[in-house]
Formats: C-alpha cells, structure tokens, sequence
C-alpha cells in the first residue's frame, strides 16, 4: 500500500513538472527580447544624446561652435611646417621660427563658427579681401571675418565669412615658400590652407 501511495506522488511529480518547465521556459524567452531591447537601446543612448557630433563624422567637415567673445592664443602652424605671422606693417607671410613674436596670434569669436585673428605684436588683423588678398588690417571690419574649420585631418582652415570666388570660399593659406597664396586659387582640400592651431602656455 505504501509502495503504491510513492509511486503515484512520485507520478504526479513528475507530470507537474513537465507541465511546469514549458511554462517556465515560455515566460523566460517573452521576457528575454524585452531585456535584449532594453540593454540594446542603453548601449546606444549615449549616441542618441550627441546625434549632431555623429551627423559630422566620416566625410563631413565640422565647425567649432565657439560662444561670442571667447579668445585663445595660438600659433598657427602650416601644413607647409611654417608658423603663420603678421609683421609690424601688416604684412602676412610664414616664419620656420617657432620663437618669431609675430608668430603669436589672438584668436577671438565673433560669430558662431567665425573668428578674427590678430597679430598680438603688431596688432594687426588677419584679412582676405574681395579679389582674394591676404594681408593685415589695422582696423577690425568684413575682410577680418573668418570661418573656422575642422577638416578630415584634423587641421583648421580659415576662409572669408564675407567674400567668395564664384561661389567657392577663399581660404588663408601659405605656399611651400612660406608666402601668402591669392585666396581665390584656394580649395579645401589643398594642405596649403589646413593651419593645426597651436596652444601658447
């Protein structure tokens, strides 16, 4: 009688907990795709959260998003290796020495995206006018308005936020003898115009 009496418990056991494993193994797998998702969307949220930095990346150029008024000092170093100067007649032209103290710049925001660079020893502002001369100004105006870039390479380019050449922006950039190029023969993609913007302790 006893024998009989474990036997069918041990039965019924056995028949509840097949019954049971499906059931469990069916709620388990609902719940998994909803975790998965879950964990999915929390890897990406950091993404989502700068989708204007993602937007820019590969091909795209960026641009610097400086408030108005921000000022940093820098040198401006080529991709032709000459630091970029504006003597104490205005003149823009590249220097090899890293110590020439016209090489030092002033680099102010005006605009978002766009800067005025000024020769902290001569005092001069870096220009390119409509026929696409680049040159120093004594006084701040249009010519003095440029667009800061950053390109593929990480360098900056620096074009006229006022003048343009057949619709194609003119570009500061210096030739492999350290002078200034005629803005309106500048591309983007060409290296003589592409500065690496260097900090000044």
């Amino acid at each position: 009688m006893c024998k009989w009496k474990v036997t069918k418990g041990a039965s019924a056991w056995f028949r509840l907990s097949c019954l049971s494993l499906p059931l469990l193994l069916l709620l388990l797998s609902s719940a998994l795709p909803v975790a998965c998702h879950d964990t999915h969307r929390a890897v990406r949220a950091p993404r989502g959260a700068n989708s204007s930095s993602s937007a820019v990346v590969g091909r795209h150029v960026r641009s610097y998003n400086h408030l108005t008024g921000d000022v940093r000092k820098r040198k401006l170093f080529s991709y032709q290796k000459f630091f970029l100067r504006i003597d104490k007649n205005g003149k823009v032209n590249g220097t090899k020495s890293k110590d020439d103290p016209y090489s030092t710049l002033e680099i102010k925001s005006v605009d978002v995206g766009i800067v005025a660079i000024k020769g902290i020893q001569s005092n001069y502002y870096l220009a390119i006018n409509k026929k696409g001369v680049v040159y120093g100004a004594k006084d701040f105006g249009v010519d003095c308005k440029l667009i800061e870039r950053i390109e593929e390479n990480r360098y900056n380019t620096y074009a006229s936020a006022e003048w343009r050449n057949r619709k194609k922006p003119m570009f500061v950039g210096l030739m492999a003898n350290g002078k200034p190029m005629r803005a309106k023969k500048t591309r983007r993609k060409n290296t003589a115009t592409h500065f690496l913007p260097i900090p000044i302790v």
